[in-house]
């Protein structure tokens, strides 16, 4: 709370600071009074001790880390409230500048990359607007028209506080091999409902009839996951006609098929994860367990019914004839079965209600989200010339950095050592952060700095942003020596993903260039569990470049004609896109490079809504490589 009202107020100097005269503590008061409260609730037997806090009305001087601070006027607060993140902020502020400017010489690198970007920028929003349209203009009418029912997005509108939502996996579905299955059926995401961060699950029936594919139970386990690592309620709209019969066999079996939904909840209960649905639509067959397995259920009346099996297979099983809402309709799980919890006789009033149950979840949620933070000195919008359009397009990491991070400050770890990764501490959005950036070869130094770094932010606490962007080509050890060097690499190589794979601090990827091969591991690619992981448009996912596959193919022995090789080149470039990664939910999905530090901010801001704990006794100490 104190870093929120004191970022801006410091006017760092190595003599002296001070702060604003406009500097004024009554909202912090008032907030110091609500946070109070909990502590209060928690802990009755805890005495509050009063200690002091400067503000600016009488002067005095603090010597802080050999520089002397200005502390005005003494405040008198509760132990609860300690000054140690309202020093921190200050300290913070006082990080180098780095310098962003874009150099002449590489200027024509800016200029190629820029072009790129450009042609991925119209890609996506030519895909973002298929997206919108679901499933065409005759499904939609249909959908409200004849069905009256809202559109799944105005639905969300009525469910989710006006503001941030962080939609995830938008393109999941687009040239899957059974057809184009736009957003995968489904709209998934985090968004805010009472002030509350919590991950929604929103079935599209004007797509398919809402009948779920494969990629469609694979973008909702991906949410129940985000939801079960993040700690946030998890909200469910229940438009769906059930499994796609000609496809069970990658829908039903297995155990991350449809299945697995429905462990989720129970697990998700046991964690003491909330989950509400809403059934404003058909809910048949499998869909039925998920408001059944909610733990609270709302039903809008006419148009929700939930059923193992509708009319039809009633009327072919036992001749009788039977209408929906007979059959398991919102009166009928309202009044005799108890299946619901909430009658609701339109949408909007469904939605007031899951708005007035998210309200009674009594979760203690963090202070308003931090508002006073320093913007980058230079523009989002150059980040368009900073993503490579391949490995040789490259520029320093650290003009990425400087328009990322809080006033383009950025305090550096081993500066000089392994200097082909890039490692330090900065503040994005108000919060302070660690961040691993390649910047060349993984190499030998360079991945032990890395473990170094990573255990460092683990033992702090720190959440760490992971700047992705490998090489392409595998390393041929023709010699001797260059065998035991490639080995060696290796084994640093090892180290780090041991350290990336048990640190327990949040993390999160963004990969800005390739993602290739054995290095892609060390910087938390998605099987390493990140919190949240997206691509820019111009990213590449494969285990080598396309234009290194001949390389690898004479390395193997394996000789083919030049025919082969060039569909196989073909097939790679096609599968390497992050268009076809998102589509096929590898990623959360694909954000443009400008809007970068904004969904950082919004993946910190839901992470911060979880309440962790840190710092266990039989946590081991840092070890220096």
């Amino acid at each position: 709370m104190s870093r929120q009202l004191t970022a801006p107020k410091w006017v760092a100097g190595w003599l002296c600071s001070r702060l604003n005269i406009s500097f004024i503590f009554q909202e912090y008061l008032t907030r110091q009074q609500k946070m109070c409260t909990y502590n209060k609730r928690k802990h009755p037997n805890c005495i509050h001790a009063q200690r002091t806090l400067w503000t600016d009305r009488t002067c005095l001087r603090r010597p802080i880390l050999r520089k002397g601070i200005a502390w005005k006027n003494v405040l008198c607060l509760p132990l609860c409230l300690t000054y140690s993140s309202f020093i921190r902020t200050y300290l913070t502020k006082s990080y180098p500048v780095l310098n962003g400017s874009i150099q002449p010489i590489h200027r024509h690198v800016f200029e190629f990359n820029l072009r790129n970007s450009m042609a991925c920028g119209e890609r996506y929003l030519e895909l973002m607007e298929q997206v919108t349209k679901g499933g065409g203009d005759k499904a939609i009418l249909r959908h409200t028209q004849r069905n009256k029912k809202l559109l799944v997005r105005d639905r969300l509108q009525l469910l989710l506080d006006k503001g941030e939502i962080l939609e995830l996996s938008p393109f999941a579905g687009l040239g899957m091999p059974y057809g184009d299955i736009p957003a995968a059926g489904c709209i998934t995401g985090v968004g805010k409902v009472r002030d509350v961060w919590c991950v929604f699950i929103a079935n599209d029936a004007t797509i398919k009839g809402g009948t779920a594919y494969p990629i469609t139970v694979k973008k909702q386990l991906r949410a129940q996951a985000i939801a079960i690592q993040n700690g946030l309620p998890c909200i469910y709209l229940v438009d769906s006609g059930g499994a796609f019969l000609p496809l069970q066999a990658d829908i039903f079996p297995d155990k991350n098929h449809g299945g697995r939904m429905f462990y989720n909840e129970a697990v998700m209960s046991a964690l003491g994860i909330p989950q509400v649905a809403v059934v404003c639509g058909s809910c048949t067959a499998g869909g039925a367990y998920i408001p059944t397995m909610a733990e609270e259920t709302v039903m809008v009346d006419r148009i929700g019914t939930i059923f193992l099996a509708g009319p039809p297979l009633v009327k072919a099983a036992t001749g009788e004839d039977v209408s929906p809402e007979e059959l398991g309709g919102a009166s009928l799980h309202a009044k005799i079965s108890g299946c619901i919890d909430h009658f609701a006789a339109t949408e909007e009033e469904a939605y007031e209600c899951v708005r007035n149950i998210i309200a009674t979840l009594n979760l203690d949620i963090p202070s308003n989200k931090i508002s006073d933070f320093e913007e980058p000195r230079f523009a989002a919008e150059e980040l368009n010339g900073l993503a490579p359009r391949d490995y040789a397009h490259t520029l320093n990491v650290k003009l990425v950095l400087s328009r990322l991070t809080d006033g383009s400050k950025f305090l550096e770890f081993k500066a000089l050592y392994g200097t082909t990764l890039v490692t330090g501490f900065a503040q994005i959005k108000g919060h302070l952060v660690g961040i691993v950036a390649n910047n060349g070869e993984l190499t030998h130094n360079a991945s032990l700095k890395g473990s170094h770094f990573v255990q460092l932010c683990d033992q702090r606490d720190i959440p760490i942003i992971f700047l992705q962007n490998t090489r392409p080509n595998v390393t041929m050890a023709g010699t001797l020596s260059k065998a035991e060097d490639v080995t060696n690499q290796l084994k640093a190589q090892g180290t780090m993903i041991s350290a990336v794979a048990c640190s327990t601090v949040p993390k999160i990827t963004i990969i800005i260039g390739g993602c290739y091969g054995g290095e892609s591991f060390p910087m938390c690619g998605r099987s390493f569990d990140p919190n949240f992981l997206f691509l820019w448009p111009n990213a590449r996912i494969g285990l080598v470049g396309p234009s290194y596959f001949r390389e690898v193919q004479k390395s193997d022995g394996e000789i083919q004609d030049e025919t082969q090789l060039k569909i196989m080149k073909e097939m790679l470039e096609n599968e390497s896109s992050a268009f076809h990664s998102s589509s096929r939910v590898w990623d959360d999905g694909i954000i443009l490079p400008k809007d970068t530090r904004m969904v950082i901010g919004q993946c910190l801001n839901i992470i911060k809504q979880k309440p962790r704990l840190h710092s266990q006794p039989e946590k081991h100490a840092v070890l220096r490589m």
